[in-house]
């Protein structure tokens, strides 16, 4: 008998494509290994290089956050307890891993989380003398369970002089961290909402050659910091590849979050008090957007009508009155509902919205790839076997219009209270 391993394509195929109706069944038969490498009919290993991820439109390596791509490991945290993961204790740390998160809107975003797995890989690199992670977070934060993120140690700073764009003020406290702490990294979100900035002050102040725009991260016994990482540069158009230095400015999704542990996420207090600064910088309080002027790429709250709107009046006015940018489905711009720049999906924009709210919208396989990196999506759908219900986090099944009168009708009921409050008071 021939000892040449055969493959099944069609079992692989079935395996990497989650919308197909025995997707679930061959998994549980092939087992997790059959997504990320394959024996060929020559004996050379193929890897799947969808099995953590894909590679965008941009030539950029995304993660899937929802986890539909990730079968195997999707099927087996369904059929898990949701009280699974490992609690883990670090008492004596040998070292600190520093980061500081954006926090937006005083919850951990997606690339702080995508930081934090990062944070987490080089702390637990080392079995033996593993180190910890301590966050510095500014202002009130709303993340109840900063220890499902993967933090040990938080350093709080809550005082108004944090508050609102302070970079003078939070690099003073960051400088005393480094004093009191001294970590052996420090890492910061590479963003456009205040840490690439602080980033970039912070390692002039520490006399710092930083790595910016980094990508991919990798332990490296010949590197004078064991690690050496991937970062773009040339505008995006090249990769660089250096030792690891100690201020590292990320991209987002250049790791994993963490999934598998619980950390304590212990308040710590810092010994000596902290400097008082005079900022230089005013912060004059945010600016009301217009929703509609925002890029769909950039839009954290995306309100998206599909074929299944029929009220097209009450769409535009639910997207008014909650604040929402407007998207659309392929079928609807098709139709000459939505203007073209609105359509969301692989052949559209790529969204990567905190709320994503689907309304009449099937789940093509397209539009579901645009909005893989979205936080949250809600889907309000009459058909409750469709693809969008099946990849939503919170599925309303019901009559489109219906439900957005009923939400928008809460919504300013809700105002007027509050108005009527404030007015009493």
């Amino acid at each position: 008998m021939s000892e040449t391993i055969r493959r099944d394509p069609r079992r692989e195929w079935i395996a990497r494509n989650r919308l197909h109706p025995e997707h679930a069944s061959v998994l549980l038969e092939m087992g997790n290994a059959a997504l990320s490498e394959w024996p060929g009919p020559n004996g050379v290993v193929r890897k799947n290089p969808r099995a953590v991820g894909f590679i965008g439109p941009n030539g950029i390596k995304r993660i899937d956050r929802s986890g539909l791509q990730q079968g195997g490991q999707a099927a087996a945290t369904t059929a898990a307890p949701q009280d699974s993961r490992r609690t883990v204790t670090i008492e004596d740390p040998a070292f600190l891993v520093a980061v500081v998160p954006d926090m937006t809107g005083g919850r951990l975003s997606g690339h702080d989380k995508d930081l934090l797995g990062l944070a987490r890989q080089m702390a637990d690199a080392d079995g033996e003398h593993p180190g910890a992670v301590v966050a510095i977070v500014f202002g009130e934060h709303k993340a109840a369970a900063l220890g499902d993120a993967g933090i040990d140690r938080v350093v709080h700073l809550d005082d108004e002089v944090y508050t609102g764009f302070a970079p003078e003020a939070r690099l003073a406290a960051l400088s005393a961290v480094e004093r009191e702490m001294a970590p052996r990294f420090w890492l910061v979100p590479d963003s456009q909402l205040g840490g690439g900035e602080q980033g970039r002050r912070l390692a002039v102040r520490l006399g710092e050659r930083p790595a910016t725009q980094v990508w991919h991260v990798e332990a490296d016994e010949h590197s004078a910091t064991g690690w050496r990482c991937t970062a773009r540069g040339a505008a995006g158009t090249s990769d660089i590849t250096r030792h690891l230095p100690r201020v590292v400015l990320a991209l987002a999704e250049c790791a994993e979050p963490v999934s598998e542990t619980r950390h304590a996420a212990q308040p710590v207090e810092l010994n000596q008090p902290l400097p008082d600064v005079l900022g230089r910088i005013e912060d004059m309080g945010e600016v009301p957007v217009d929703p509609a002027s925002v890029s769909l790429a950039e839009a954290e709250f995306i309100l998206s009508a599909g074929n299944g709107v029929k009220d097209w009046e009450g769409y535009h006015h639910a997207a008014q009155v909650l604040g929402a940018a407007k998207g659309a489905s392929r079928v609807a711009v098709d139709d000459g509902f939505m203007a073209r720049d609105r359509q969301v999906g692989a052949s559209g924009t790529w969204v990567s919205a905190r709320v994503y709210v689907a309304v009449g919208i099937s789940g093509a396989i397209q539009h579901l790839q645009g909005i893989q990196t979205c936080e949250k999506v809600v889907a309000i759908n009459l058909d409750e076997r469709c693809d969008m219900v099946k990849r939503a986090d919170l599925a309303v099944i019901g009559d489109a219009g219906d439900i957005l009168a009923a939400l928008v009708a809460r919504v300013e009921r809700y105002r007027e209270q509050q108005q009527e409050n404030r007015d009493a008071a």
